[in-house]
Formats: C-alpha cells, structure tokens, sequence
C-alpha cells in the first residue's frame, strides 16, 4: 500500500491562483465524496507528483486517484464525478481528445480570473 493510498483522491492546485482556491472550495460544496487538497507549492505535493514523473506547472490542475495522476481536462472531468448533483454527467465530453478538451479548459480558465 502506498503512502498516499490514504489520502485518496487528491487535487493538487495552485495555491496563490484565485480561481484554483474559489474552484476548491466549489469542489468542498459539492462533493459527495471526500477529497484531499494539496497546494502545488507544497513539499509533500512536489514529492508525490514527483514520484509520477510529472513536471509541475502551475496553470495545471493534477488529480491523483487510485495511483494514476490526471492532468488538465482529464482531471477536471475525473473530479466531476465525485461531484453531487448533474456534473457527473459532464464525464462524457471525455470522448473528445485531450487536445480538444485541454484548450477549452485553458479558455475558461482564462476567462473567469
């Protein structure tokens, strides 16, 4: 068993972006799961997202869920189905490809700072 294995999932996000603290509180508001947050500044989020091999970047959101790391669109469409209510259903638009799903989710980002 993994270290983090107790801590399961987790959301890794920028703490000084005030979209990613506003869009972790979202996420506390409606889940209906447990969820473990872990600003990207972090030690213990650069030791675990390091372990996985991936660079951080600060416009990134990670989701890490049952030893696989998400990146971008795909960990935002992963958290949605920990969410009560319809954004479960928001899972679907991951039959488009990453490289259509990423940008989008860039834009929206963009657009709501």
């Amino acid at each position: 068993m993994s270290e983090n294995a107790a801590y399961n999932p987790i959301v890794f996000y920028d703490g000084d972006c005030g979209f990613c603290n506003s869009s972790v509180q979202f996420i506390l508001n409606k889940r209906k799961r447990d969820f473990y947050f872990l600003p990207l500044q972090s030690d213990q989020a650069k030791k675990l997202l390091n372990k996985f091999g991936a660079e951080i970047k600060m416009d990134t959101i990670y989701f890490l869920k049952d030893e696989k790391l998400y990146t971008r669109s795909s960990a935002a469409l992963q958290i949605c189905k920990g969410l009560k209510g319809g954004y479960p259903l928001l899972f679907g638009f991951y039959i488009l490809p990453k490289f259509l799903r990423d940008p989008f989710l860039q834009f929206c980002c963009r657009k709501t700072l």
